[in-house]
């Protein structure tokens, strides 16, 4: 089935049977008009219901989930039955009532209804095949997330120690380190705030922006303690990124990739550079990193996958995420539509 989706055979398989079926029952004009206006007729009709179907199924139906504009959307579709019921009964006058020479059709509105019968079959049929594919994928798409969920959980039981045993030894370590090497302890205590976190604050749909942001300063800063001063690593956020939730660690393998993939130059700086801002209802993530020329061969590749499917899931038309890879620099761009509360 998907393989029948991603040639578009179903589409193939559509206009040979739609065009065939066509040709069948028309082939009488062949002897009383000649092949050319045979020809004629099955381009002119099946070429006009193409441009209906698709821009019903490109453009109308998809817009009728922009709740401001669903009027007009809806008002399209009985202008693009009118367009094709005009054309065609203009083609008809000239076909029966000029070229074969048939006086009963030489009225303009003699195949009305004729033809509105046939548009409105055409466009149901095809947008039922269309709804009825886009569930299928919708479907397969929640099929794959949740196995990719199962599979998550179970490697995640598999790593599981007690959290009680491993916060009371995070705790004898810390005050175990000199109070003198104060750097030692904000770095055991940052990276215990984040296994706190992921053991204890992400088990929701959502959560507060203001402590994923705190997860992300704290990986940003552990991450930092590893890089020597060849690196220039800038993290920023704005004010504005308050009173709103996000998905728990959502933006963690945008910034995971950076770190991953930044360069290792000697002779000039490697970059990351973080920006996280929110104007009016629209979250926005930035991420730009410097890398190698070289690409180096790394184990995995599939968290940005992941998050790309998340997204879709979870916010389907509501975002926008923009990747640009070139030869020495990555850039990340992704806008959420958000909820303010």
């Amino acid at each position: 089935m998907e393989r029948l989706f991603r040639y578009k055979l179903d589409h193939i398989l559509f206009w040979m049977l739609t065009i065939g079926f066509h040709a069948y029952t028309h082939s009488g004009i062949i002897d009383q008009a000649g092949f050319g206006q045979f020809v004629l007729e099955i381009l002119v009709r099946d070429g006009l219901l193409a441009c209906v179907i698709y821009i019903n199924l490109l453009v109308i139906i998809p817009g009728l989930n922009q709740q401001k504009r669903t009027g007009l959307f809806i008002l399209l579709i009985p202008i693009t039955l009118i367009c094709y019921v005009g054309l065609k009964n203009l083609h008809d006058v000239y076909l029966y009532g000029i070229m074969m020479d048939n006086p009963a059709r030489q009225g303009f509105f003699h195949n009305t209804f004729y033809n509105f019968s046939i548009v409105v079959f055409y466009l149901a049929f095809a947008s039922t095949l269309y709804l009825s594919k886009q569930w299928y994928i919708q479907k397969e798409l929640i099929r794959k997330i949740e196995l990719e969920k199962l599979n998550t959980e179970l490697e995640y039981l598999k790593a599981q120690i007690n959290p009680h045993f491993l916060f009371n030894s995070l705790n004898t370590v810390f005050f175990q380190i000199d109070k003198q090497n104060t750097a030692a302890r904000e770095t055991l205590s940052k990276f215990s705030d984040m296994l706190r976190y992921q053991l204890y604050e992400c088990n929701g749909k959502e959560i507060a922006v203001e402590k994923e942001i705190r997860y992300l300063k704290n990986y940003v800063e552990l991450q930092r303690l590893r890089k020597d001063e060849h690196y220039d690593i800038r993290f920023s956020c704005s004010d504005e990124l308050k009173n709103f939730a996000l998905p728990p660690l959502l933006l963690l393998p945008f910034i995971e990739n950076a770190f991953k993939h930044v360069s290792h130059f000697t002779d000039k700086k490697n970059i990351i550079d973080i920006e996280l801002k929110k104007t009016e209802n629209t979250f926005q993530l930035k991420i730009f990193n410097t890398k190698d020329t070289k690409p180096v061969l790394v184990n995995g590749g599939i968290g940005l996958k992941n998050v790309q499917r998340r997204l879709e899931l979870l916010y389907h038309d509501r975002y926008v995420l923009d990747i640009d890879d070139r030869p020495e620099s990555f850039n990340v761009q992704l806008n959420l539509i958000i909820e303010i509360s």
